[in-house]
């Protein structure tokens, strides 16, 4: 069985390998153009992208999937099954054209969690488990018939970070066992429930990463959870920005105003919310590096 793969960040490296491993015949991969990073504003390739050079897989970067060129390549490897994890959306003409079609892997337990950034909002919506789900691709983006599904527990103190690790790994596996199913022919597609209390996971703007201190303390630990490492909790500290990774709960009534601050000035700093404190540990002040918040109080007056 032939199979094309599709994708661009770390997540997907894991599945990639994971197919490479168990000896799938991976003909070639897609994955997003190089685009220059950094100060030095030079070319960067995708993590997928190494990976199959690595491995002397061919490789395909496309700026438009419905380019007639890139459609008679694609064409040309005779794909039996297209493999999609952690890229963007599939025209029809692209996702319909191997004759056992186009499986996406997606970092929620279907139906819930449909978008682009589940393992973030099922953090920041305080959910106690999240999991991966195998599914064919079809015209509504996250609602093709479900394959398999695998689920793991989140913890109070994990962070979106340690939740796309887990899953990163899961997942791979679940999409081994998916694709051996396929092609064995012994597997049945599950239609998603059609529920209406649906979560959604759209993108994620900076707008969305501002902490409103007079939220409960729960849900601000949880916003600075479900987005850290990325794209980061934050708050303005004497109108610049202060990036928040890690934090604790203080369970302690507020005698200050909800945004107002207390601090030894030496070893905490805490923001006082609507129903308690969050005391800071780890953080980012605009124009600093990360650092604990005993190292940022030692070269700070608040």
């Amino acid at each position: 069985m032939k199979i094309v793969f599709m994708g661009t960040p770390d997540f997907a490296v894991a599945s990639l390998d994971a197919l490479v491993q168990a000896n799938f015949d991976v003909v070639a991969v897609i994955t997003a153009p190089d685009k220059p990073a950094g100060r030095g504003q030079k070319m960067n390739e995708s993590a997928v992208k190494k990976y199959a050079i690595e491995k002397n897989i061919p490789v395909l970067q496309p700026e438009k999937l419905k380019n007639p060129e890139f459609l008679e390549q694609l064409k040309a490897y005779q794909a039996d099954l297209q493999v999609v994890v952690a890229f963007r959306m599939l025209p029809e003409v692209v996702w319909n054209m191997p004759p056992k079609g186009t499986i996406n892997l997606h970092g929620s337990l279907l139906p819930q969690y449909r978008g682009a950034a589940p393992i973030n909002h099922a953090v920041i919506n305080g959910e106690k488990e999240s999991g991966v789900t195998t599914f064919f691709l079809t015209h509504e983006i996250d609602t093709g018939a479900i394959i398999q599904s695998a689920s793991t527990p989140i913890s109070d103190e994990e962070t979106a970070g340690d939740l796309h690790d887990k899953l990163m790994h899961i997942g791979a596996e679940l999409l081994v066992k998916t694709v051996t199913a396929i092609e064995k022919g012994d597997y049945t597609e599950q239609p998603q429930p059609q529920n209406d209390v649906l979560k959604h996971a759209p993108k994620i703007f900076k707008d969305d990463c501002k902490i409103n201190w007079n939220n409960s303390s729960q849900q601000i630990f949880n916003l600075i959870r479900g987005l850290s490492p990325y794209p980061t909790a934050f708050t303005l500290l004497n109108d610049k920005t202060l990036k928040i990774f890690k934090a604790e709960l203080e369970d302690k009534e507020p005698a200050i105003v909800a945004g107002g601050f207390l601090t030894d000035g030496k070893t905490y700093l805490k923001f006082a919310t609507k129903d308690g404190f969050i005391k800071l540990l780890d953080i980012q002040y605009e124009g600093k590096k990360r650092m604990a918040i005993e190292d940022f109080l030692r070269g700070m007056r608040l």
